[in-house]
This record gives C-alpha cells, structure tokens and sequence, in this order.
C-alpha cells in the first residue's frame, strides 16, 4: 500500500514538530489513508495546547472549549485542505447528559487521546518523521518497505486493532459499546452512517449495544441526528443505511414516519412493498449521484400512501388518490422537525407534491406540459423527471428508459424551447415607431415579422444598429410589399421552429 500526503498539510504537522511538539495524523483521514482512499478532511492532534497552537499559527482560531484550532492555510487551492483542524491530546470525564463530557483535560500522551474515540478504525495515529527535516513536497508513504525503512518515515500507533478491522471492513467501538453509546448516544448513528459510507459491516457485539442504546438518541439535539441522517442519504449504499436503522431499532428516533409504510402492500404496477419501493427509489438516485433534495424526494414521495390507501372493487386493487397532496405535507413535517434549510424543504416539498405527473397516460399534452413548468419552476422541472425515473425504479421496473419516459424527455425540451417569434429581435414595434416617426398600424408588424426573417437566415444581424437601419429601409416600401416580406418572415418562423422541435424529437427517439 502506497500513499501520498500533501506538502500543505505537512507544514501544519512540520511546523507543530519545529516548534517542539508532537505532530500525529489522527481519525477519519488515516482510516481513509490506509483504504487507499484520498480523505475528504485533514486532522491533527499535538501535545501543544490551544495557547501554543495559536502562538505558531498566524492564520487560525479557537472558537471551542474541547481543545481544537483551525488551521487556515490561504493559499492553498484544494478546498479539502483550506482548514486543518489541530487539536490538543484531551481526556474526558463522565458523560452525564449522553452528549458532551462533563469536563475536559488536555494530555500530553497520544494514547490518552486515542482512548476516548469512537471507533477502532478511527482511533489510529501516525506521525510522519520525516517532517523534522526541512521539505516543501508531497511525501509519498510505501507500506511495502521493509521495517527498518518505515521506522525511519513514520510511526503509526494502533492500540485497538483499528488496522486489521479496516482490512476485514469492519466497525467496532474501541472498548465496550455500551460504555462508548453512553458517552455520546450519535455514535449510534455514526455507524450506520459509516458502513452506508465504507461499506463495512457492524460487528455483533456493537449491533447489540445500538439495540439496546437506540432510546438515547432522543437526548441529542436534533441539528446533529439530522447531519448523520442526511450523510447517510448521501452515502453510496442509503438503501443499506435505512434497513439497518430499521432493523436496529434506530428509524423510530430519526423518522418514524417512514415506519408505517413497511409491509403496506401497493397495487398490481408495482414489484415491491411500499417500504422497499422507497428505498429502491432512494437507492436508484445514489447509484446516479442525484442531488440531496431528489433523494430525499426520492424516500419521501409515497410516504403517505398508507393514510390514501383505497380498496377498488371495480378495479380489484389498490387506489392511492391524493397521496402525492397528503404526502407533501407530511414531507414538509418531517424535514422542519429535523430542521433542514428552508431551501431544500421547499424543493422537496414540490417534488413530492408533483410526481405523479409524469405517471400519467398517454394523453399528457404540451400544454399540460407547460403548466408543470410554471408550477414547479424551470429550475425544477428535470429534477421532478428524476424523481420520476427514481419512482419507475422502485417499482421494479426495467433500468432502460421506456418509449413514454423518452416522450417526457422530449415535450419538456420542446416547451422549454425559446419561441421563435418577433420577440428574439433586439428591437420591438416601439423601438421603430420612436426613430421612424411612425403609428401604429400594420406596416409595424409586417416590418418585425421581414426583419425576423433576416435575423433567422443571419443570426449576426441581431443588433439594434443593423435592425434600426434596416428598419428604416423596409418601411419605405408599400404595405403590400411589407406584407409579402412579412408572410414570408412568418413561413420561416414556423419552418424553423418545427425543425428544432423534430431535432429534439430525434434526440429522444420519439415521435
């Protein structure tokens, strides 16, 4: 295994080790090292205490009371390395309330710090020697080396077995569950969040423990449940995540609305029950790496089809009418209790509330069309389409898009097409009455509709210059022949607009 730290992130831990101090990578991003994957955060943990962090960093603050300084490096241009995080070897005393210790001391030993992390694979430290010399480059780590040569660059300190369980891709709490659930009941959450994220599995010990530890979620803020629910949504396997909040007794504490909709039975269209066609839907929008606000529409969007649920006699089946209408209100319930911005509320809230548009019949029109547009904004509409393909999805559907969704496709791009009309001139009816001296009368109209012909053959005459100019010619003509100039601008109005509508049209493979 061979990894590359950045020279930006070696003159933090340089400059700690200059000045004195120890300097040991910690936490998520050696666990990421060690996975051969480039960490997403950057952390330090140093024997020097805030005050002395502060002292040798110019560009940095303190704005916690558990020991942590931000580094800012200003220079840098990689986003993920514009601020390390430094923090001081601390230990931690009993956690009263489920959430916070009650009080901390700073340490001067690394194993002390390490003692009270969350997970094995997070509770490893590794020092990078080299950084006593003088160097402004990446360092490149070899894990094949030989012994003899790894002692020289690094040390890596594994008290916990964190190592071997990155290998067998396992989550395991370093000591007793219990003890760690007690101490801060969001690790709960954390490791499900974690094996959504890494896909490793939780050891059964562990399990047991967010069994039995699962009530204590209600003691944590709800800002802090809602940041690991969301990163679980926008994990790579949510489907995994979910089930496993379910069937560990986690989902009552983070959502129990979506309780409800297991095992609900739906109509002949679909291929799963409702709580599996969900998370179908979730897990279709991850596998495309859709945007938070379509996966959470994605999870949400039949959620009240429970509460709409109908017995058709005449149909032999299940009707859900109005669920689409109920189900955003509950969505917007659900999403204010667990305090997401307003903007995402928003847009989910209309996603849900008009997804079942484009399950209609054949008979959809282009009108119809337009009045979605305006309903859900156009910054919205391909995003309600996605919604859409995530929903056909979950219904066990085929994965390839049928001829109707490409229909969709192609009626949306047409009635977002920009009207090819008088009013792409860069001149209006005004604009030649004002310089010509003119009123207004049909000479007007046929003088638009002649200079918009032009304009269609050279799009490089668009220019209120050219247009004025032109304009002033045109009009010493007689009215009829203005009217044959303009019939003739209106013929090449239509010609060109039903060629982009038959270019769109081929796109698809529509009709």
């Amino acid at each position: 295994m061979k990894f590359i730290i950045p020279k930006e992130i070696l003159k933090v831990a340089q400059t700690l080790e200059n000045a004195g101090f120890e300097a040991y990578f910690v936490g998520g991003c050696v666990r990421d090292l060690f996975r051969d994957k480039k960490p997403k955060d950057w952390d330090v943990a140093t024997n020097a205490t805030p005050k002395e962090i502060l002292e040798i960093f110019e560009h940095s603050h303190y704005d916690n009371d558990y020991g942590t300084v931000r580094v800012v490096n200003e220079s840098v241009k990689d986003k993920t390395l514009e601020v390390i995080e430094v923090t001081t070897y601390r230990l931690e005393a009993d956690y009263s309330d489920g959430r916070r210790p009650d009080n901390v001391e700073f340490s001067k030993k690394i194993e002390d710090d390490l003692e009270r992390r969350d997970f094995t694979i997070n509770a490893l430290a590794l020092r990078i020697l080299e950084v006593n010399h003088e160097t402004n480059k990446d360092i490149s780590i070899d894990f094949s080396r030989e012994t003899s040569e790894k002692v020289e660059k690094y040390k890596l300190i594994d008290l916990y077995g964190g190592i071997e369980d990155i290998n067998n891709k396992t989550i395991r709490t370093v000591g007793k569950p219990e003890d760690r659930f007690n101490e801060d009941a969001l690790r709960i959450l954390r490791a499900i969040r974690l094996s959504a994220e890494l896909h490793f599995d939780i050891e059964e010990k562990t399990k047991k423990a967010i069994e039995k530890s699962a009530k204590k979620l209600e003691n944590i803020a709800t800002e802090r449940i809602r940041d690991e629910f969301q990163k679980i949504v926008m994990s790579d396997q949510p489907k995994h995540g979910l089930n496993m909040m379910r069937n560990l007794g986690v989902l009552e504490y983070v959502v129990p609305e979506l309780i409800k909709t297991i095992g609900v039975e739906q109509n002949k269209n679909h291929s799963y029950e409702l709580w599996d066609h969900l998370l179908e839907a979730l897990q279709k929008s991850a596998d495309e790496n859709w945007s938070l606000e379509i996966r959470l529409s994605a999870l949400f969007h039949d959620i009240s089809k429970v509460e709409t649920r109908r017995w058709a006699k005449e149909k032999n089946d299940w009707t859900f009418y109005g669920h689409e209408v109920v189900g955003s209100r509950v969505t917007q319930k659900v999403l204010e209790r667990l305090k997401f911005p307003k903007k995402v509320i928003e847009k989910v809230v209309i996603l849900v509330r008009w997804h079942m548009f484009f399950s209609d019949t054949e008979t959809i029109t282009l009108s119809a069309v337009r009045r979605m547009i305006r309903n859900v904004g156009r910054e919205n509409i391909w995003d309600l389409m996605n919604v859409r393909v995530t929903d056909r999805i979950g219904m066990g559907r085929p994965k390839e898009k049928p001829y109707r969704l490409r229909k969709y496709h192609a009626m949306i791009e047409e009635a977002l097409m920009d009207p090819i009309d008088v009013t792409m001139l860069k001149i209006d009816g005004n604009d030649i009455m004002e310089v010509n001296h003119e009123t207004p009368g049909p000479k007007i109209g046929y003088t638009l509709h002649a200079l918009l012909e032009e304009v269609l053959e050279d799009p490089k005459k668009n220019t209120k210059t050219f247009l004025v100019k032109r304009a002033k010619e045109l009009l010493k003509l007689s009215v009829e022949e203005l009217k044959e100039l303009g019939i003739h601008g209106k013929e090449k109005k239509e010609e060109e607009g039903k060629k982009a509508i038959k270019d769109i049209r081929k796109k698809h493979w529509v009709k």
